[in-house]
């Protein structure tokens, strides 16, 4: 095999060693290699760094990440954007739009993985460690890490290489049981390896044991719902029960220290201080922002105010999904305070609103959770800058909140808050919470079949007690977790994704300000999910430069598999 087309992996790590410099940013490292580095403590944590770098590589190019698909291809949200957004609404569809489509989320996760790997491998020479506790929490949160890389690339391509070390080999894709118990095993050496204390003896961005067990929880949930086993393998050999993994989250509910904040809306930047006096429905309800890093954040990605448009990494420091779930220009300003201007992406499906106000008319989540522009909004304009898919409805748990300053409209709250770039595009600092502690609740109900953490959850919005059913958790997962990128993979485990999503077909939608239905694509979204599993393809340049090991996954690479657009 010629060198040039020696693997993938030799591209990923090729990568990863050049930008290294870049992660850890306090002296060159390309005459470093790991004979003499890591030597010290605080090489080790430069190393975390650029493990933990990796989850903000993908944001740069948000359009083309696990989050932004689960959230685009979800029933409960349609594409949006523009007329020219095909790279939106072929999410919605279940089509491709260009053949590296995922690249960029491809290379920010396999990156991330062989720094873990990297760290693994050399660890064990760091001295100056204050203590075993020290060095097996790093430890632990290498391990978490490439667990969640593994996972969030197995959810969004299926069957992808299994690469567990730093010897560069060119492989086929695993199947799906090696992977997962790879990542299985992964999270259990993260839960033994960091303590038992609560949650705030941790820096916020960083994992914990009970981050690691709230994941395999859900790693449990995906692989023996979709793949119909009953336990979770390890690599190790043997098995996770499902009784282990109630046990564990039993675990993180009890002795985490996380707990719901008191008001679901509090969640949410529109409570801020800095908006709320200006946002009758934040003001009127006495909400207030509970801020990122708060006591019901399990897990999430930190976002700051570094980013640049010099160099396009520095977007990931930016939440690029707040930009693009915004409202497309003409609106955004102040006849749709307090949420601003972005691209569109994402309007909510009306079917969502009206069968969330049939089933629970009392929720305050409904309202906490999407904008009605028809009574929240003074002056909304349809068809503003040709959206696409519009719906009247949008989600307000990820999107610009703007804020007012001497009486003039800033486009985020976080410029006040945060000194963040004075910037539309710039400015969002909102963390991305993977891990939300009513998540861990709802996996305990439907894990442990009792109603006891799903009514611990409907009792915070105030609503009666009901008995467990799959059923009833299912509703309440869709309630209480819409918009942050679960629904998707909820439907696929369910086995519900196909009919779920092909209900979407003849829902009212505005093109361009122009009344029309949605309709499907490609022979029908019943027959992409059919043909994909429900998984995204491969990037096309990855399978060239494996030479062919690496192949395509089914449903994709035809002509007949891209969006042509509405």
């Amino acid at each position: 095999m010629k060198d040039m087309k020696k693997t993938i992996l030799i591209v990923l790590a090729a990568s990863t060693m050049l930008s290294c410099e870049k992660f850890l940013d306090t002296e060159s490292y390309d005459k470093k290699n790991t004979g003499n580095f890591p030597a010290t403590v605080a090489d080790a944590n430069s190393m975390l760094t650029g493990i933990y770098s990796s989850l903000n590589a993908a944001i740069s190019n948000v359009q083309h990440s696990h989050f932004y698909m689960a959230e685009l291809a979800s029933d409960d949200r349609f594409g949006g954007g523009g007329e020219n957004d095909r790279d939106m609404q072929g999410l919605d569809h279940i089509m491709n739009t260009q053949p590296d489509r995922f690249l960029t989320f491809w290379t920010a996760r396999y990156q991330g993985i062989f720094r873990a790997n990297t760290a693994l491998e050399t660890l064990d020479q760091v001295s100056g460690w204050t203590g075993d506790a020290q060095k097996n929490q790093v430890m632990g949160e290498v391990y978490f890490l490439r667990a969640l890389y593994y996972f969030e690339l197995s959810q969004l391509f299926g069957e992808v290489p299994l690469v567990s070390s730093t010897a560069v080999s060119n492989i086929p894709k695993a199947p799906a049981e090696e992977t997962y118990a790879r990542i299985a095993e992964d999270l259990q050496q993260a839960i033994s390896l960091m303590p038992s204390s609560p949650y705030t003896s941790v820096a916020s961005g960083h994992a914990t044991k009970w981050a690691a067990q709230a994941l395999l929880a859900r790693v449990f949930l995906f692989y023996t719902g979709y793949y119909g086993k009953t336990e979770l393998p390890l690599a190790s050999g043997g098995s996770v029960s499902k009784a282990e993994v109630i046990q564990a989250l039993a675990d993180c509910i009890g002795n985490s220290g996380h707990d719901l904040v008191a008001d679901f809306r509090n969640l949410w930047p529109y409570a801020n201080e800095f908006t709320k006096k200006d946002y009758a429905y934040a003001r009127d309800n006495n909400l207030s922002y509970a801020g990122d890093g708060n006591k019901e954040t399990v897990f999430a990605v930190k976002f700051g105010t570094l980013v640049d448009w010099g160099d396009q990494y520095m977007l990931g420091y930016s939440n690029q999904l707040n930009l693009h779930f915004s409202l497309r220009s003409n609106n955004g300003q102040d006849g749709t305070f307090p949420f601003g201007q972005g691209w569109g992406a994402g309007p909510v499906n009306s079917s969502l609103w009206n069968e969330w106000r049939q089933a629970e008319p009392s929720d305050i989540r409904r309202g906490g959770s999407i904008i009605n522009v028809a009574t929240d909004l003074d002056n909304y304009i349809f068809g503003a800058d040709n959206q696409m898919e519009e719906t009247g409805f949008w989600q307000k748990k990820y999107i610009a909140v703007t804020a007012y300053d001497n009486g003039r409209l800033i486009p985020s709250y976080a410029i006040l808050a945060d000194a963040a770039p004075a910037e539309y595009q710039l400015a969002h600092t909102q963390d991305l919470v993977l891990i939300r502690f009513a998540d861990v609740l709802l996996m305990h109900a439907e894990l442990s079949e009792t109603n006891t953490n799903l009514n611990r959850v409907r009792a915070r919005v105030n609503l009666a007690p009901v008995g467990y059913s799959i059923a009833a958790l299912k509703r309440e997962r869709r309630w209480e977790l819409a918009f942050e990128g679960l629904r998707y993979f909820d439907l696929m485990r369910w086995k519900e994704v196909a009919a779920a999503l092909a209900r979407q077909e003849g829902v009212a939608i505005r093109n361009k300000g122009i009344d029309t239905q949605m309709r499907a694509f490609g022979g029908g979204y019943s027959a992409r999910i059919e043909a994909t599993g429900g998984f995204w393809p491969i990037p096309t340049s990855q399978i060239a430069l494996s030479d062919g090991v690496l192949t395509q996954n089914k449903g994709w690479g035809e002509s007949t598999h891209e969006f042509p657009g509405w």
